[in-house]
């Protein structure tokens, strides 16, 4: 698969590089970023964490703003941070900011005219780890997951669906029951139609009633998040959490938001914990 650097940055002894490649799962050109820490430099093969990004977000946010770079450099952790959607002008939106691009909530659309380009369920568990494997000196045997708001759906629904690849997951924000919620309600209602019975696979409230397990969580969320009651509703993680026997550690912040703010506050944290369970 033929990939194009973009931009290649020194950072904390590490390469920050911005990576752009053509996407067989979406039909477009895919731009993600990676940073490799010094000690990638040997050639020895490091354990990698994913950070999936929320609504309205690039690959650029978490890149520019959420200081994980020098976390990553003390741990020998590599981090990789996709795209939320496919774009381009050929590529199907939607008016407003919470559905079309931009807002591709990591599923697979089965609807038109969302089908042939939203794909972003295969693009993240298969295509791009794929990419990334062969480029890179990633270990495979020890990957994490971690994401914000629509990214923290992502990363636990996708933890909670490979629990063999993902040895450690933790969330900021996370749309816990996007079946629930009006965020999600809309985007699966729009990608994978009207049955809410097919919703139940990218929703880890239900995919953790319905079985799915992952040894430990790490969540935060910002008592102050507008978001927090009517969006997010961690509550209903703790329960499915404690009644399933997941360990669950959900830190409500006093007096954060919903802002790359309060991401960048608890990044070192979040990587700190995926660290223990990765090296």
């Amino acid at each position: 698969m033929t990939m194009e650097v973009v931009s290649e940055a020194r950072s904390h002894g590490g390469r920050q590089m911005v990576v752009k490649h053509a996407s067989a799962a979406t039909g477009t050109d895919m731009v993600f970023s990676i940073f490799l820490p010094p000690q990638a430099e040997g050639g020895a093969e490091l354990p990698m964490v994913w950070y999936l990004s929320g609504l309205t977000c690039t690959h650029a946010n978490v890149t520019d703003k959420g200081e994980y770079r020098a976390a990553c450099a003390e741990h020998g952790l590599i981090f990789v941070a996709p795209d939320t959607s496919p774009r381009g002008p050929e590529v199907p939106d939607a008016e407003g900011w919470d559905f079309g691009q931009g807002a591709g909530f990591y599923v697979d659309a089965t609807e038109e005219p969302w089908a042939a380009n939203y794909r972003m369920w295969s693009y993240v568990t298969d295509e791009l780890p794929a990419l990334v494997a062969a480029e890179f000196p990633v270990d495979v045997g020890r990957q994490g997951i971690t994401g914000h708001s629509m990214g923290g759906h992502g990363a636990l629904t996708v933890a909670l669906r490979h629990p063999d690849r993902f040895h450690s997951v933790s969330a900021f924000a996370p749309i816990v029951a996007p079946a629930q919620v009006p965020w999600g309600e809309k985007a699966f209602d729009g990608y994978l139609g009207p049955n809410r019975s097919r919703w139940r696979a990218h929703d880890a409230v239900a995919l953790i009633e319905d079985g799915a397990r992952v040894p430990d969580l790490l969540v935060d969320v910002g008592d102050a998040d507008p978001f927090l009651e009517r969006e997010l509703r961690p509550e209903l993680l703790e329960r499915a959490c404690a009644s399933a026997g997941i360990s669950l550690q959900l830190r409500r912040q006093a007096g954060y938001d919903h802002s790359y703010h309060y991401i960048s506050t608890f990044m070192a944290d979040h990587l700190r914990w995926h660290a223990e369970r990765l090296i």
